[in-house]
């Protein structure tokens, strides 16, 4: 076989033999501007497309970590917001939320050894959907440890109530002074219901 081709190869002119190289030659180039950039492109978008694969799953890993933090913060915000509705006054109606306060007052003082003399008619203040409602009372006790009492029931009462002034004054035995607290409300609907009625 091997001689087959020496045989062959010598039957081959040195003109033919010319053209063979120079068509090797061409071939040679053709490969090499073309066939290889060719190659290198698909390289290159190859390599970029890992890249955007790999973007992709770090801003994938990023959501998943964000979710999970938001849905952390949701339920710290849910429960906030659930110890918050506890601290607000309810009612009907803005006269309803007035008397809730007035009453949630005279209870907390009563249970202090508190005696109430008087209470001043509320005072509402309404702002973008919150009710502000403020109410004085006049009071008297024999014993000032029982304002301290009166102090810390409303410091920790649900719904809150918010000391806003304060005075005592002491007259031999007796201690008398006045209190103003401020309790809030959502107002959405209680307005209008106050509105209507008038």
């Amino acid at each position: 076989m091997i001689t087959k081709l020496f045989d062959i190869s010598m039957q081959i002119s040195s003109r033919e033999k010319n053209i063979l190289m120079l068509a090797g030659l061409v071939a040679i180039v053709f490969v090499a501007t073309n066939i290889f950039p060719a190659i290198g492109n698909l390289y290159q978008d190859r390599k970029l497309d890992i890249e955007n694969v790999e973007l992709d799953i770090s801003r994938e890993i990023k959501l998943i970590e964000d979710t999970l933090r938001w849905r952390e913060r949701r339920v710290e915000v849910d429960a906030r917001r659930a110890g918050l509705e506890t601290e607000l006054f309810s009612g009907d109606t803005i006269p309803i939320v007035e008397a809730n306060i007035q009453r949630a007052l005279s209870l907390h003082a009563r249970d202090s050894g508190i005696t109430v003399s008087s209470t001043r008619l509320a005072e509402r203040l309404e702002t973008d959907g919150w009710l502000l409602i403020s109410q004085e009372m006049s009071f008297r006790t024999n014993n000032a440890a029982n304002t301290v009492s009166f102090l810390e029931k409303l410091e920790h009462s649900m719904p809150r109530l918010s000391v806003t002034d304060f005075n005592v004054n002491r007259t031999r035995n007796q201690y008398s002074g006045s209190i103003t607290v401020v309790g809030f409300a959502r107002s959405l609907g209680l307005v209008a219901e106050l509105t209507e009625a008038r």
